[in-house]
């Protein structure tokens, strides 16, 4: 049985390859619509902690999808900008150091499989560049993220 994993990345969306960058698209879309109530799946999805512990939970997700609209846009795709929300300049959600090391591994090992070629243009950059709703604080891998205890301690060696 196939379970999809919802992954909305701290990371700036210019790592993404082309179908990482439609697929996260579609995946805050679909965190929208779940942070709104208006569909039965994904309600306890893991991803959607940090959205949910926001003091306004949709402006940020708003404000997530903005900036892949516009790397979307910068890279020549036609994504749906009725599709965004009200802009909110004013939220912003933090990630730990740990989790987008984390999430820079999960990346990397995606990219591999999927596109070579992306993952060479994935600067070794330290520390990545932060998708522009978050600021870094120190920290581990975040509570939320799923892998457990021992794929946690691996990223931390990194």
């Amino acid at each position: 049985m196939y379970i999809h994993t919802m992954r909305l990345w701290s990371l700036h969306p210019r790592y993404l390859d082309a179908k990482g960058l439609v697929a996260v698209w579609r995946e805050a879309l679909l965190a929208r619509l779940v942070l709104q109530g208006r569909t039965r799946g994904y309600r306890r999805h893991p991803q959607l902690e940090r959205f949910r512990a926001a003091p306004r939970p949709l402006a940020a997700i708003n404000e997530y999808l903005r900036i892949i609209f516009r790397e979307a846009e910068r890279r020549g795709y036609r994504f749906d900008r009725r599709k965004l929300g009200p802009r909110s300049l004013t939220v912003r959600l933090t990630v730990s150091r740990g989790q987008l090391r984390f999430e820079m591994e999960h990346l990397r090992r995606k990219l591999l499989g999927r596109s070579p070629r992306a993952l060479a243009g994935i600067a070794r950059r330290k520390p990545p560049l932060l998708h522009p709703l978050f600021t870094v604080r120190s920290g581990g891998v975040a509570a939320w993220e799923r892998g457990g205890k021992t794929r946690r301690q691996t990223v931390r060696k990194s």
